[in-house]
């Protein structure tokens, strides 16, 4: 197993890109803890979880919410023993339409919600992680040199995760901790069924890829589990790009 021992956190897991990692996470040995602030999406995971044979456990979190954070980390560290593997990947409140057509409002709170959250969680782990020199921090979305119209404040808050990616790659380094972002270019699965233009949508991101097809959210959780094993020892401070080519790297 890749992950067998470790201890893995993934904020936003009761969501179908946390789920998703979560489950692979747990496959591969590690005992996962899901937080969030939906219980019965997080319970539903759990539950999958075990009924795999796996392990985990759940908490209601409010990633925003600094001493939350603080607090969950430091319970699941002095639980587990430790924190091996953090993931956050909750929603960040983007509307995406044209920038002319939304409210100062609107345009930052993607922004503030993204890195805030980051920020928190991230931050958490690290004290926890370098004093045993060792650790992953995973990180969702990317930025990539392409945009399109219409996406609001959604993609400059990628790109201004990005950039903490980097800082926290270049500060924690020597503490043997790793920061990887993976980019996928979008995920079909995850549009709710009767979202309007669903279809369209799909087809759309299908259309743009490479290789004629999309990354699944089986796809997101195998490389999660991959990039946070010691099999990728020599990454960090990068983007692992799972686009199908959607996304062309610089």
């Amino acid at each position: 197993m890749l992950l067998e021992n470790k201890v893995a956190v993934v904020y936003g897991g009761g969501g179908s890109i946390g789920g998703a990692a979560a489950r692979a996470f747990a496959r591969e040995g590690a005992r996962v803890y899901l937080a969030g602030r939906t219980p019965s999406s997080l319970d539903k995971v759990a539950g999958e979880i075990r009924a795999a044979g796996g392990a985990a456990e759940t908490a209601r979190v409010d990633a925003l919410d600094e001493r939350a954070v603080d607090a969950f980390a430091d319970a699941v560290a002095e639980r587990a023993g430790g924190i091996d593997i953090s993931f956050n990947v909750i929603a960040v409140g983007d509307v995406q339409r044209p920038l002319a057509e939304i409210s100062a409002e609107e345009f930052l709170r993607p922004v503030q919600i993204a890195t805030r959250t980051q920020f928190l969680t991230t931050r958490a782990a690290v004290r926890h992680m370098t004093g045993r020199r060792s650790g992953v921090i995973l990180m969702f979305g990317g930025g990539g040199p392409q945009t399109l119209p219409g996406l609001g404040g959604f993609k400059v808050a990628l790109d201004a995760v990005e950039s903490m990616r980097r800082q926290w790659a270049c500060e924690v380094g020597a503490h043997g901790i790793r920061v990887i972002t993976l980019v996928t270019g979008g995920v079909p699965e995850t549009i709710p069924d009767g979202f309007p233009g669903k279809d369209e949508i799909a087809g759309g991101l299908r259309e743009a890829t490479l290789l004629g097809r999309t990354a699944t959210l089986a796809d997101v959780g195998d490389v999660a589990a991959f990039v946070a094993s010691d099999r990728a020892r020599t990454m960090t401070s990068a983007t692992v790009n799972i686009s199908c080519g959607a996304i062309v790297d610089h």
